[in-house]
């Protein structure tokens, strides 16, 4: 097989992107994602090692994968009994597939010599993390407008949409970060929430600790040993007494901050199932017929990303090659994604600092009906 192996050298293409059905799927490509040893892993052989830290494929892949050379150390094949050593460089050459995304545009604001301000589209991540390296914001936009490099000011959650600015240079890059951190620089959201808010601002001075493995922040009172101090400001816009709009001002800058301050205040996000509590579902999903509707139309639209996802498992070949040794071919998506792409309903709208200020459209589901 001629394979072609891609490293961060090697910039996104527009071809490198599959569309279906309102999904935005990235070609499968060949990548080598390099680790060094740590001195928990020495001692190890390398197949253990990758069985037990790695248990995404099975065991047996990763026999195979040493013994035809995907796997090596320092840059050299090893037998399946060799022990690894710490520091030591482990190479892991793979067919890799990317999670899809929603194919919303990415939408340009403004585009001035030093800063591009876009409207970031819920699903897509900002920059490379995780499994996501084309199927980013950054890698969007080099794709298709041919923008490079940029340096994001500021990062949006996945499922976030809203206001991204990025610099175009470090110099700027650099500028925004001393604001930022200086605390010069303010922060609007909006939100739709369960229930009637309250009409008098509410302000949330509340602990946050961010759990990683569990991928989700937790609220403490704000004297505890536990978590970071953070503080919210909300303020109503609107209410049709079942869900209301909300303005969202962080005042500092935690991991899932606005979502856990809502959830801390009674009113999470309505869409928001990380932390929408379980009296909160009963309440939503029995509530009246706005919210019934709101719970059919986001089932409706996972089912329909669930067919979309086995459809392209059944033609993928005709769009890429399938490797014979790779555990997630024949289909596009990679193994264990769930077809969650819902947006939250929290978009980020406006930026203000020093002599400036960025703005971004609301969404369609910032009007109450």
């Amino acid at each position: 097989m001629d394979i072609v192996w891609q490293t961060p050298a090697n910039p996104p293409h527009q071809h490198d992107y599959i569309f279906r059905n309102g999904i935005r799927f990235v070609r499968p490509y060949y990548f080598e994602f390099i680790a060094h040893v740590k001195n928990r892993w020495a001692g190890k052989t390398i197949v253990d090692l990758f069985a037990e830290e790695f248990k995404g494929r099975p065991y047996d892949y990763y026999v195979s994968a040493v013994k035809c050379g995907r796997i090596q150390v320092d840059g050299e094949m090893v037998p399946v009994s060799y022990v690894v050593k710490p520091s030591q460089k482990i190479s892991h050459f793979l067919h890799r597939h990317e999670p899809p995304v929603m194919a919303c545009d990415v939408l340009i604001l403004q585009k001035e010599p030093d800063v591009l301000t876009i409207c970031k589209p819920a699903s897509v991540p900002v920059h490379p993390c995780g499994q996501y390296r084309k199927n980013t914001v950054v890698g969007i936009l080099q794709a298709e407008y041919g923008l490079a490099p940029l340096f994001p000011v500021h990062r949006l959650d996945r499922l976030v949409s809203g206001l991204l600015i990025l610099a175009r240079n470090a110099a700027k890059a650099d500028i925004f970060r001393q604001q930022i951190e200086a605390g010069l620089v303010h922060k609007q959201y909006i939100a739709k929430v369960v229930g009637e808010f309250p009409e008098d601002e509410l302000i949330v001075d509340a602990n946050i600790d961010y759990n990683a493995r569990e991928g989700r922040s937790t609220t403490e009172v704000r004297d505890s040993a536990k978590g970071k101090p953070a503080s919210t400001k909300f303020t109503r816009i609107s209410t049709d007494g079942t869900q209301s709009i909300v303005l969202c001002e962080p005042i500092t800058g935690r991991t899932h901050q606005i979502r856990v301050h809502l959830q801390y205040s009674g009113h999470p996000i309505a869409n928001d199932m990380l932390y929408i509590s379980e009296q909160t579902v009963d309440r939503f999903v029995k509530g009246s017929s706005a919210d019934r509707s709101a719970r059919i139309s986001d089932v409706s639209l996972t089912s329909d990303l669930d067919e979309v996802l086995n459809a392209c498992g059944e033609n993928s070949g005709e769009d890429f090659s399938i490797d014979p040794m790779c555990t997630n071919c024949p289909n596009l998506a990679p193994k264990g994604y769930d077809g969650d792409e819902e947006g939250l309903w929290l978009h980020c709208f406006r930026y203000t600092g020093p002599g400036w200020t960025y703005e971004c459209p609301h969404p369609d589901w910032a009007k109450l009906m």
